[in-house]
């Protein structure tokens, strides 16, 4: 472990720019968001066919989220050192897992994008292999008009008539079944779903073992160590969105910005752990004024008037 003055200096130079990297990291994947926000659809064909029309949209919305996954290895190495350079109880080996989660996660952005794109190319212009028959798609739906009702079953086709709403669904349907198989076909979907797997794994473990030990070392408060181990958790269910609610504290912690400062195992450069339930009820008890039994009333006695009293009788 390195000495009080290097971790301090180290730590020092790289606040602002870590920082600063974690909130322009956590910028550009909510900026990706709203870039992707025209390609929506109710199902696979409707989805291909709007990320047809904006295909740009797709394209552009894949590189902001994959620089933003790349700014964000910063404050999660920094994280991770900071709790190292305080314990040496952190395995420093598996800085790699720590550096590879956001890289797998932006390798996977930008796939996912070539794998939309190709697999609406090839829907659109009606390459894609068809999943289900006419006559399949017609009976599905056959079933389910009679499970919901002739009104029910139209009212999802707009109102439309029970034999325009049938034929509706079944071109619904084949199309749908088209759309998947054309974005499974894709050249790019299964590294896509590898590498995005990969970098929730990542993340997920990032968050939890950085988190624990920062906790431990005092450099983050029990409710956001606790916090960001939790939203590791949710990046593994595919809520990797809501991470950016940690790292938004974060960026703020290293940048100063926070209204109560950072805690203050930053500042000492060594570990600061929190006092633990038990420890802070002792304190509170050794802060009390101590009992002197001479001052408490004997039994039958109704307060300091009887105390009085009996002293003065036993001068007597």
């Amino acid at each position: 472990m390195r000495n009080k003055a290097e971790i301090l200096e180290w730590e020092g130079r790289w606040f602002v720019p870590a920082g600063l990297a974690t909130l322009a990291g956590i910028a550009l994947v909510i900026a990706s968001a709203f870039a992707i926000g025209g390609v929506s659809g109710d199902g696979d064909a409707e989805l291909l066919r709007s990320a047809y029309d904006h295909s740009s949209s797709v394209t552009l919305a894949a590189i902001l989220q994959a620089a933003g996954f790349l700014f964000l290895v910063a404050p999660l190495v920094f994280l991770f050192k900071a709790a190292a350079a305080r314990s040496g109880r952190v395995r420093y080996q598996l800085i790699g897992l720590v550096i590879a989660a956001p890289l797998f996660l932006s390798v996977a952005a930008v796939l996912n994008a070539v794998a939309t794109n190709d697999a609406a190319d090839a829907f659109v212009a009606g390459n894609a292999k068809p999943g289900i028959t006419v006559k399949a798609a017609a009976s599905d739906c056959r079933s389910e008009q009679k499970d919901q009702g002739a009104k029910e079953f139209g009212e999802e086709y707009d109102g439309a008539s029970p034999p325009a709403a049938l034929e509706r669904c079944t071109q619904t349907k084949v199309a749908d079944e088209e759309a998947t198989n054309a974005i499974s076909e894709s050249s790019t979907h299964g590294a896509a779903i590898g590498f995005g797997f990969g970098g929730r794994i990542g993340l997920a473990f990032a968050l939890l073992y950085s988190c624990l030990w920062a906790m431990r070392t005092g450099l983050l408060t029990r409710f956001w160590g606790s916090l960001g181990m939790a939203l590791g958790v949710a990046a593994l269910l595919l809520l990797v969105q809501f991470t950016m609610i940690w790292f938004i504290y974060f960026g703020l912690l290293l940048l100063g910005r926070l209204p109560g400062g950072r805690p203050p195992a930053w500042a000492a450069g060594e570990a600061i752990p929190w006092p633990t339930p038990g420890e802070k009820a002792a304190a509170s008890l050794e802060g009390s004024e101590p009992f002197d039994p001479a001052e408490s009333p004997e039994p039958g006695d109704d307060g300091p008037a009887d105390g009085e009293r009996r002293k003065r009788k036993q001068r007597d």
